[in-house]
Parts: C-alpha cells; sequence; structure tokens
C-alpha cells in the first residue's frame, strides 16, 4: 500500500488551519512534540475528548515509525487512560519505534504534563510499513 501526504492531515498536516499542525522531532527519548488541547475538544467539563487523547498518541506512534525510516499507517492502536487530560494543560508527546518485523512496526506512546511528568495516557500500536509519497509544498 502506498500513501500521499498531502498536508491536510488532522493532526500534523500544515495546509490544515482546523488541525492541530503537531510537529514531532526525533530525539533521544523517541519523537516528541509539545501541546496544549484547546477548550473546543472537550468532553466533560474541563476534560479533553478521549478521542482527542488518542489521535495524539496515534499521532505520536506515526511520527516515531516515520523517523525510524519505516513509515506506515496504524492498524492496532491500544491505549490506556491513566487520568483526564485537563483542558489547556501542557504536554508532552512522545513515541517510540521497540521493533520492526518485515512490514509490520510495532511502537508505543506516551502522553506527560509538563508541569509535574505526571503520566496521563500510553498506547501500543502496531503499523503496516506503506510507501509514502509527499506532494510538493508539504
Amino acid at each position: 500500500m502506498d500513501v500521499t501526504f498531502d498536508g491536510h492531515c488532522f493532526g500534523c498536516g500544515p495546509l490544515n488551519s482546523e488541525g492541530f499542525r503537531l510537529v514531532f522531532v526525533p530525539g533521544p527519548d523517541g519523537s516528541s512534540v509539545e501541546f496544549e488541547v484547546p477548550e473546543r475538544y472537550q468532553s466533560w467539563s474541563g476534560m479533553a475528548h478521549g478521542g482527542i487523547v488518542a489521535l495524539l498518541l496515534d499521532e505520536a506512534v506515526g511520527w516515531a515509525a516515520w523517523h525510524a525510516g519505516h513509515p506506515g499507517v496504524t492498524g492496532r492502536l491500544q491505549v490506556s487512560y491513566r487520568r483526564p487530560l485537563k483542558l489547556g494543560e501542557r504536554v508532552r508527546i512522545v513515541g517510540n519505534v521497540e521493533k520492526i518485523r518485515r512490514t509490520l512496526v510495532y511502537a508505543n506512546a506516551y502522553i506527560e504534563s509538563r508541569a509535574d511528568g505526571e503520566r496521563i495516557a500510553d498506547a501500543t500500536a502496531t503499523l503496516m510499513a506503506t510507501g509514502v509519497d509527499v506532494e510538493a509544498g508539504c
């Protein structure tokens, strides 16, 4: 399977004015980014919707695979929520590749509070390796 990055991804696309525009950078701890969830993604009062938390973790495993030279699409994402992500809370999102087997990439990710390092959520994932075409201008 081949996929095309056209810059409109909701999580990381620089051309999506409604998206998060996350820019993950590779580092010694894995691929990471800092983020603050806007109030419009509220679930219960003061909390981010759990689907947004899952999206952040999905982006983290995807970028970890990309930075490891094995881009892919998520086939399985298992999320563990440890505590609610507060709206307006500054967090760090980190993804790591654990191993690669043929066309599968096994990765993990977590979200932690920047204020105290407390773990908010974590995930394990299996991605299916893909070819990627990046459109000009992205």
